[in-house]
């Protein structure tokens, strides 16, 4: 994607909820248009066989003056690059383009395979990261949880040294590190698989040292200074994988982890 276009569609996306049988066909029409150019409020009344005074309720429910206005935005959008003083957005958009093309060529299917069955095989599974990479273990436990995973996300130096203990074949650990040289989780991953673990790391760097002791090495995308945590969050890449895991992991035994998630959920509103 080379650049980004300002958009009324996500507005009337928005808004979609709120509208009648007859303003979703406008907003429908004016969703998937792509070839009809004469958008005049006569035009488009007749194409869709609905008065002139219904488009311009349409419009205002969308938050314009009016028909007019509204189809001014929309043209605007469809044809109009966005202002200087608005690159950055464009920037920071693009590089998010560019970490989901890098993710989707990274992606292995087989490898997938493998990591999922590792999942759902062992008996506990232990999610190891500091900092952003922390994070993201927290939200890879919560993730999974819900599919009926033992799972514990682990961000704290010391209670990785300590994890060891509690550690053999039954387990698996993951160790997430976007450079790929965070000691402590890298030591953390060597211990598991002295105890026998089954054990994968998620990193942005590829290197053979990583063959001692890891089972699987899941490669995240990665963009200059990404690590450093400047204009993109180095959680997004992570996050894009732990979503690809997670979305074909719910694949096998659907309807045993479909009924989990629904007890998870019903749970979570109990009051």
């Amino acid at each position: 994607m080379e650049h980004f276009e300002k958009s009324i569609i996500p507005v009337i996306e928005s808004v979609y909820p709120s509208f009648t049988p007859l303003e979703r066909t406008v907003a429908d029409f004016f969703i998937h248009n792509t070839d009809e150019s004469d958008l005049s409020a006569r035009h488009v009344s007749e194409l869709l066989y609905v008065s002139e005074a219904s488009l311009s309720r349409f419009a205002k429910k969308c938050g314009y003056t009016g028909y007019r206005e509204f189809v001014y935005r929309y043209q605007e959008g469809l044809n109009a690059a966005l202002p200087g003083t608005d690159d950055h957005i464009k920037q920071v958009l693009n590089t998010y383009q560019e970490l989901l093309n890098k993710s989707y060529s990274l992606a292995d299917r087989a490898q997938i395979d493998r990591i999922c069955h590792i999942l759902a095989s062992k008996r506990r599974v232990y999610v190891y990261g500091l900092g952003s990479s922390g994070l993201s273990a927290q939200e890879m436990k919560l993730r999974f949880m819900l599919a009926g995973v033992d799972i514990e996300a682990i961000t704290d130096i010391h209670i990785m040294k300590m994890n060891a203990v509690l550690l053999d074949e039954s387990c698996a650990a993951i160790g997430i590190t976007v450079s790929g040289r965070t000691p402590e989780v890298l030591r953390a991953l060597g211990a598991a698989k002295e105890k026998g673990a089954s054990t994968i790391l998620f990193t942005s760097r590829s290197s053979s040292d990583y063959d001692a002791f890891c089972d699987e090495v899941l490669l995240l995308a990665v963009k200059e200074h990404l690590k450093n945590g400047g204009a993109i969050s180095p959680q997004f890449p992570i996050l894009v994988m732990i979503d690809v895991l997670y979305s074909h992991f719910l694949t096998t035994d659907s309807e045993r982890k479909e009924a989990l998630y629904e007890y998870a959920v019903t749970k979570l509103h109990e009051t």
